[in-house]
């Protein structure tokens, strides 16, 4: 059988490092003040609910561990993923591509076979004791092996080898990532305590608050605890999110009377709108208004003090210090388990295929890692300074012969691109296959908006 990626050719990639725990994987979730409530929902004893940085609330196991699911996904050349009430993730390893994300056929080898994770080995089935019974939502279905799995929403229940500390979700993809992309696993969050007629999106700036359809919610500085000061010419342009009759206070949303029986809802006190020049689900346009801004039930953590914000044509990007776009690499094998490719232990070839034409020297020529300074240090667990071998991306140990101090997002490496060179360029952006969808480079987008 010919390698999934031929042009790699010959090329060496090196050995995989089982390094010990480095001080990043050390640091705990940093959970802002102001969390996201969740409902209380009936649980088994033995799931709880954990705080992350970018999710919110997330079911965890007794250790913590995040719960994942694994939905049923229609690709391109056929389905893959979990059915409802069912688990496709099992002990036995795929050694060749499906064929379900053209242009690979399927019967293509897979690289590092001889490394290579079985699903189940990378999203662990949560298995229950033989005498556990459903609660709730919560129910169990029985693998092919005769253990019994728990499930949610109908949903088989998975944790991620990638993840460390209570409330990692390392493996989680945050945002949108376009058609075409790989059948993701998802996080299974707490269902959060808002009340009808809003909802909670998980984007690279945090929790952000919308509305049932899907447009953003907004606060003013100009506004008191619980008062607007938004008159009826200020109304043109910002809608005030009105609550009906029926609805009722809770937790930390309130109502209060902003004219004679028209009812506005607040947020911790701060009176929420929406944007009248919005064009579309999501839009961040208002928080480009001076005082005011995007409502968030949770931010998450903020980057690297030296990195900066940019202007681009696709919107604002995360920047390094000189202004040059930050880029991650986004990658999932085209076998039947649907494994991520671009984690540091990953199989270096699909990335160095990509970057290089399997080069490692232009690899690292074109798509420089954004090292970190001497007194640079792991911010969170979102933002993380890693030391790995330049060759492979794999892991290294502090000071040994080709590592490099570097920058990473939830565990992943991050790269400028040598083709940009003013602030806001932005030529390395879906770089790869599918605009990057399925095995390429990414532009760090802070609008979520304009990534869709």
């Amino acid at each position: 059988m010919r390698h999934i990626l031929t042009l790699a050719g010959a090329l060496a990639v090196g050995t995989f490092l089982t390094t010990p725990v480095l001080a990043a994987d050390a640091a705990r979730s940093v959970i802002p003040a102001e969390r996201e409530e969740y409902a209380r929902v009936p649980m088994p004893a033995n799931i709880h609910v954990e705080y992350s940085e970018l999710d919110g609330p997330v079911f965890a196991t007794p250790e913590g561990k995040t719960l994942y699911f694994w939905p049923h996904t229609t690709m391109r050349n056929g389905v893959t993923a979990d059915p409802k009430n069912q688990s496709a993730c099992t002990n036995e390893k795929t050694t060749h591509t499906a064929g379900l994300m053209s242009p690979y056929p399927p019967g293509l080898e897979l690289p590092e076979l001889d490394k290579r994770k079985s699903c189940a080995e990378v999203w662990i089935p949560y298995v229950a004791a033989d005498d556990a019974k459903p609660v709730g939502a919560f129910g169990l279905i029985t693998r092919k092996d005769g253990r019994k799995q728990w499930t949610y929403d109908e949903h088989a229940l998975y944790t991620s080898y990638l993840d460390k500390v209570p409330g990692d979700v390392m493996a989680a993809t945050t945002g949108n990532m376009g058609s075409d992309g790989p059948a993701a696993r998802e996080v299974v969050t707490a269902p959060s305590a808002i009340p009808p007629g809003f909802l909670v999106y998980s984007s690279v700036s945090g929790r952000q608050l919308l509305t049932d359809k899907n447009l953003s919610v907004y606060v003013s500085d100009r506004d008191g605890s619980n008062k607007s000061n938004c008159d009826a010419a200020c109304t043109r342009e910002w809608a005030p999110v009105t609550a009906a009759a029926s609805a009722q206070a809770q937790g930390e949303w309130s109502i209060f009377e902003r004219s004679p029986g028209v009812r506005q809802w607040a947020f911790r006190k701060k009176p929420l709108y929406t944007h009248t020049l919005d064009d579309g689900i999501r839009s961040m346009q208002g928080s480009d208004v001076p005082g005011w801004h995007n409502a968030y039930t949770q931010k998450a953590p903020a980057p690297p003090a030296e990195f900066t914000v940019q202007d681009s044509i696709t919107g604002t990007v995360l920047a390094d210090a000189k202004g040059r776009t930050i880029y991650y690499y986004n990658c999932a094998d085209d076998s039947v388990d649907q494994l991520a490719c671009d984690q540091v232990d990953s199989p270096p070839a699909y990335r160095l295929a990509i970057c290089g034409g399997g080069q490692v020297e232009r690899c690292l020529r074109d798509w420089p890692y954004v090292e970190a300074g001497a007194g640079a240090r792991t911010l969170s667990r979102t933002w993380q300074v890693l030391t790995i071998d330049t060759k492979t991306g794999h892991l290294a140990e502090p000071g040994s012969p080709g590592s490099l101090r570097v920058w990473a997002y939830k565990g992943q490496p991050l790269y400028t691109n040598t083709n940009d060179k003013d602030p806001g360029d932005l030529y390395g952006h879906g770089n790869g296959e599918f605009i990057a969808n399925r095995n390429g480079f990414r532009a760090f987008i802070l609008r979520d908006e304009f990534s869709r």
